[in-house]
């Protein structure tokens, strides 16, 4: 029985067991409800949630545990002779050929019959494991449905019990989030120091030349390998400033349109059609761009005497900015109109016209929750991949003209971990110290941006 199968086993157990424990509830007052301490809904929640959450711990554990026994016992199964003198590369090459041979898939070498027969125990401890792991989480479920429903009685604080777990819930999911947040911090940190044993920090933050081509062999030439980071992030800020440049005006007046003088059948039409364009791949952006954008653009400067580049950083802006306008106008228009309407009557009793309120009432108002939306518009720019890709190309050239090829950071970071180049080189570590710089860069701004919004928070509120 696969997992998924046996979670579902476990939902509908729990929800029997919602309605025995509401049963029960009724059951032990004859029916009458006020000599309960809590409602019988909160019974039936306190037995299902002895049913569910002990089973889907240990199915969890089971999971994570069982397969780990079973690759330790294909070892042990191993003959000596033929492990004798591996290095651990080469142990876990033979493991992943013995656990093929057991589920049917490729061997990467010919099968002897040491190996089937070590194929064929492996199979035989996950059979033997998965069963044993469905019989023990269903019996205790079963148990914990009878256990928790014992427990029933007028004077228990189901109430609280059930919210004292679904608190302790809520926390483990806040540290989940934290927890996961601190562990890519972690990462990127120590790959990045990693890395700066390898390149001295100075020249990767202050180095105006990349070229992250190491040499493979001692004799290869043309591939000593430059890490200067300059030319990616000036394409970065780059290409996000042409998207913003787009993506603010078009998105804010938009926004303003639809809120402020859209009747409420055109807001209905307009608001959703201008929101597919978030719901549009990226890929598809990129294939616009590099088809149609940018040809368009190197035709009209050749028209008027420019040289535009076939990938030009204007493209892939331009491109960008129309993708990223939902994010600015849909959440600007939620904003203004959460702005209570008070504001706007006592404006209009002033004598303000309309444009006036819109300007000195409602902008100000709700310019924390349009920094937040601008703040998420920039995010997006400056994680966008495939666009850059398809439309900027892969040139780390150090310019401001938009008119040239550029490329970004999340595009060389998809570079540098593609290919056969060894994990623990500098041109692959290069990525996680492009990875921490962009992380420290975009904390930098979203800490600037929040403090320019609790001022004007304060100033409104």
């Amino acid at each position: 029985m696969s997992a998924p199968l046996i979670i579902l086993v476990i939902v509908l157990l729990a929800t029997v067991a919602y309605y025995l424990g509401r049963s029960r509830a009724h059951a032990v007052t004859s029916g009458n409800i006020s000599a309960l301490h809590s409602l019988p809904g909160y019974h039936g929640v306190y037995v299902a949630m002895w049913a569910a959450i002990p089973a889907l711990l240990v199915l969890a554990a089971w999971l994570i545990i069982g397969p780990r026994l079973a690759e330790w016992y294909l070892v042990s199964a191993l003959p000596d002779s033929q492990i004798a003198g591996m290095t651990q590369a080469q142990m876990n090459l033979l493991v992943t050929d013995v656990k093929n041979l057991a589920t049917g898939n490729i061997s990467s070498r010919t099968p002897d019959p040491a190996l089937l027969q070590a194929a064929e125990g492996y199979a035989n401890a996950l059979t033997i494991s998965n069963a044993a792991m469905v019989v023990v989480v269903l019996t205790l479920a079963v148990v914990g449905i009878t256990l928790g429903r014992s427990k029933i009685a007028p004077d228990m604080r189901a109430r609280n019990q059930v919210e004292r777990i679904f608190q302790v819930i809520m926390v483990a999911a806040s540290s989940i989030a934290v927890l996961t947040t601190i562990g890519i911090v972690a990462s990127l940190i120590f790959e990045a120091a990693r890395f700066f044993t390898k390149v001295p920090w100075y020249e990767f933050l202050f180095g105006l030349q990349w070229s992250p081509q190491m040499a493979l062999r001692a004799e290869q030439v043309g591939a000593s390998g430059a890490f200067g980071a300059v030319p990616i992030f000036a394409g970065t800020f780059l290409i996000t400033i042409i998207a913003m440049s787009v993506a603010v005006p078009i998105g804010l007046f938009s926004a303003i349109y639809m809120s402020e003088y859209a009747s409420p059948r055109v807001r209905g039409i307009a608001k959703p059609a201008l929101e597919v364009l978030a719901g549009v791949p990226t890929v598809v952006y990129g294939f616009f761009a590099a088809l149609t954008v940018a040809p368009m653009f190197r035709g009209f400067g050749d028209s008027i005497g420019l040289d535009v580049s076939s990938e030009s950083a204007l493209a892939a802006g331009m491109v960008m900015g129309i993708m990223i306008i939902p994010f600015v106008s849909s959440l600007s228009d939620d904003v203004m109109n959460a702005v209570p309407q008070t504001l706007r009557d006592g404006a209009y009793a002033l004598g303000a016209t309309k444009s006036e309120t819109i300007k000195q009432v409602i902008l100000p108002a709700a310019l924390p929750g349009i920094v937040g939306a601008v703040l998420l518009a920039v995010s997006r720019a400056i994680g966008e991949t495939m666009i850059v890709v398809m439309a900027a190309g892969l040139a780390s050239n150090l310019t401001a003209n938009p008119l040239e090829a550029v490329t970004t950071v999340t595009v060389q970071i998809v570079t540098l971990l593609v290919g056969d180049q060894e994990f623990d080189s500098a041109k692959t570590l290069a990525a996680f110290a492009l990875g921490l710089v962009l992380f420290v860069v975009t904390l930098t701004l979203n800490v600037f941006a929040l403090s320019i919004v609790r001022k004007y928070r304060e100033k409104y509120d």
